[in-house]
Parts: structure tokens; C-alpha cells; sequence
């Protein structure tokens, strides 16, 4: 199949090259031309504007950082045509937006479902990210077998926004996740006990979650190069979540004060940073 891939980031580079290893033909485009480069080593044709990936595709997948970048990208001045392309969104964006989205390539002549998923860089290349699809119940079947270069196992959510919602919800249980763990590190830490002894009961316990080893270390070292999500994008996500939030009356006071800590994080320049960069800022010394 003819794919072009938007945005070689983090998740898209990794992406691409699964969906070249699988042996179709993939066309790339970054707005930070010299980001996608390399991907020409593993078989890729990069271009510098987005048209010449986009005009030969069957289907155009979306690795953009926002909603805001996919509106640059797709609906800029410069006329790109989605006439029986189907566009696929893999990227962390609302259900409104996913769904305003929607409407603007079924207008443009086009097919779109959604298709966010759950994972970082290690299972994108390693092809095991968790795939949340929201789509028709055809478009599910028709692209399911495609889909599985990213994701064994691509599971049906519902109908466009739907699949967006529930990974909103999953990247709010990351955040909220982490900077409690953050917050008892640095307790523990401040009164002096082992934080041997505090992780061997952790991990013996109902409250333990993986991602609390996985980011431990990391804390510790105040090594926060090289992320598997940046902290400016947590904070895109949280917000995100937040003003979904708000239109359905939920009480969101503890998810404000995360907003919060992500806010001065980025302030004090860690927003390319891995997001449990946040320890920085809940850990600070008076």
C-alpha cells in the first residue's frame, strides 16, 4: 500500500519504519525537513512538502503533535486533495477535535477514523502499541490487518471521538499516576527512610504500578534526556483533558494542581524533557 506518514516524531519515526519493514511503500514529511532525513535509509521517500506525500497515497496516516499542527499541515493555503484517501489520526487529540476533524476530510472527498494509541518509542518499533480505534464498523474490518504493523491486537472503541475520549483518559491516569509517585518519592527521601524500603513494599502492594519502576531511576538521576513522552506534551494532553472535562460538569481540582506542576516544568525549561521531569518541581527545595 501507498502510505504517507505526517510527522516524525518520537512515535512516527518508529512507526515509519514499521510500516516499511512491512513492505509498503511510504512516503514521509516532517515540517522539520532534517528530523525525517535518515528515513531514507531504511527505504522511505522524505519530502519537503507535504502535497508530494500526500498526492500518490492510498492513505495518509497522522503522527502530529495537535490538532492545531493537522490543521497547518492538511488545510493550510496550499490545496492538498483527499478525493478517496483515508486518513488515519494516531495522534493525542480531543473527541471534539477528532470529530470536527472528521467532517473536514469527509467534505474534502475523503475517508477518516481515528486510531490514538497507547505506548512509547520501545513498542513502537517493536510493533506492540495498544491501538484504540474509533471508526464505522467497516472501516474497522477493512483496515484492521494494516493496522496490526503497529498493534497486534487493534480493539474497536466505538464511532469517531470515542477512541480519542478513552485515550485522553489513559494519558490523565499517566499524569496522575506519576506525580503522585513523585510526590511520595521525594517524601520518603525528605524523612530520611531507604527508598529500598519504600519501593520493595510498593511493589508488594495493591497501589503498585509498572510505570513506577520504569520512571524511578530516571527521578533518582535527574535524567530526564531522551523521552518517551516530553513533558510539553503531557501538559498539552492535560489540558486537553480539562476542558473535555468542564463540558460535562466533572470535578477536576486535583488534575488543576498537576496542570500546575507541568506549567512550571516548562517554565523552567524541561518541556522537551521526559514528563517525569515533573519530580524536578515536586521535589524542589524551598
Amino acid at each position: 500500500m501507498k502510505v504517507a506518514l505526517l510527522g516524525t516524531g518520537l512515535m512516527g519515526y518508529p512507526m515509519a519504519v514499521r510500516l516499511l519493514k512491512a513492505g509498503h511503500v511510504v512516503t514521509v514529511f516532517n515540517r522539520h525537513y532534517e528530523k525525517a532525513h535518515s528515513l531514507k535509509h531504511f527505504g522511505a521517500t522524505v519530502v519537503r512538502h507535504v502535497e508530494q506525500a500526500v498526492g500518490q497515497a492510498d492513505c495518509v496516516v497522522l503522527t502530529l503533535s495537535d490538532a492545531k499542527a493537522i490543521q497547518d499541515v492538511l488545510f493550510s493555503k496550499k490545496k492538498i486533495v483527499l478525493a478517496a484517501k483515508t486518513v488515519i489520526q494516531m495522534g493525542t487529540i480531543s473527541p471534539k477535535e477528532s470529530v470536527e476533524l472528521c467532517k473536514k476530510v469527509i467534505k474534502a472527498d475523503g475517508e477518516y477514523f481515528e486510531c490514538p494509541v497507547l505506548g512509547s518509542r520501545k513498542e513502537a518499533k517493536a510493533g506492540v502499541l495498544i491501538l484504540m480505534v474509533g471508526s464505522t464498523h467497516k472501516q474497522f474490518e477493512q483496515w484492521e490487518g494494516f493496522l496490526k504493523c503497529f498493534g497486534l491486537h487493534p480493539r474497536w472503541i466505538g464511532v469517531v471521538g470515542k477512541a480519542a475520549a478513552l485515550k485522553l483518559a489513559l494519558n490523565q491516569l499517566i499524569a496522575a499516576l506519576n506525580s503522585a509517585f513523585a510526590l511520595s518519592l521525594s517524601f520518603v527521601q525528605k524523612q530520611g527512610v531507604k527508598v529500598e524500603d519504600f519501593m520493595e513494599i510498593l511493589r508488594h502492594s495493591v497501589l503498585y504500578a509498572p510505570t513506577f519502576d520504569k520512571k524511578l531511576l530516571t527521578m533518582l538521576h535527574h535524567q530526564y534526556a531522551r523521552p518517551n513522552f516530553s513533558t510539553k506534551n503531557m501538559l498539552k494532553d492535560v489540558e486537553l483533558f480539562l476542558k473535555e472535562s468542564r463540558l460535562h460538569r466533572l470535578s477536576t481540582e486535583a488534575l488543576q494542581g498537576i496542570e500546575k506542576v507541568l506549567i512550571k516544568a516548562v517554565k523552567k525549561g524541561l518541556q522537551d524533557d521526559d514528563y517525569c521531569s515533573l519530580f524536578e518541581i515536586i521535589s524542589a527545595k524551598k
